[in-house]
């Protein structure tokens, strides 16, 4: 059987007066004995870019004339903003079920199905209900909000983090708002 040990790479040194570094070096960290090699990044990139729908997408790059009339309103990011009457009370806590819901099946779907997922999903709903019953309504206070009481799960054996946990949920939140 072969051991494990690593041979290093043969990083790229460069020709200046600046001493080498790791940042320097080739992605390779390097190679272990059985000739694979061994990568400082991730292989998986993640599976999903965040849109948000609320925004306006007149801008298109078929049509440059677009990009020069930044003063019409019509090119401009709309408010992201939950609708007031989501703000009472039983309508906060149909929303929050509603994430909940939504929110464990879009982790399971985009990634695979694991008890994170549950943990995610109750903590996310959760941070929106308080944040409909204190009555914000702006996506970028609810998103933060959420992030950092997301950061109380335990990730270590999970594919996505606190961040990106509460951006996909205000995603899901913006493409509910369209609906509505």
């Amino acid at each position: 059987m072969k051991s494990l040990g690593f041979s290093p790479a043969n990083p790229t040194i460069p020709r200046n007066s600046i001493p080498y570094s790791k940042v320097h070096s080739t992605h390779v960290i390097g190679i272990p004995a059985s000739k694979f090699p061994v990568f400082s990044r991730p292989i998986c990139p993640l599976k999903f870019p965040i849109r948000f729908p609320s925004i306006l997408s007149s801008l298109s790059v078929s049509n440059p004339q677009n990009f020069e009339e930044e003063d019409d309103p019509q090119t401009q990011v709309q408010d992201l903003r939950v609708p007031d009457h989501w703000v009472v009370p039983s309508k906060a806590l149909e929303e929050s079920e509603w994430l909940k819901t939504t929110l464990h099946k879009w982790l399971d779907d985009e990634y695979c199905p694991e008890a994170t997922n549950i943990e995610i999903s109750e903590v996310a709903a959760q941070s929106y209900y308080q944040s409909l019953l204190e009555k914000r309504t702006d996506l970028g206070e609810i998103l933060l909000k959420m992030a950092r009481e997301l950061q109380s799960i335990s990730y270590q054996e999970s594919f996505h983090g606190a961040f990106s946990s509460a951006n996909a949920a205000v995603n899901l939140i913006a493409q509910r708002i369209e609906q509505d």
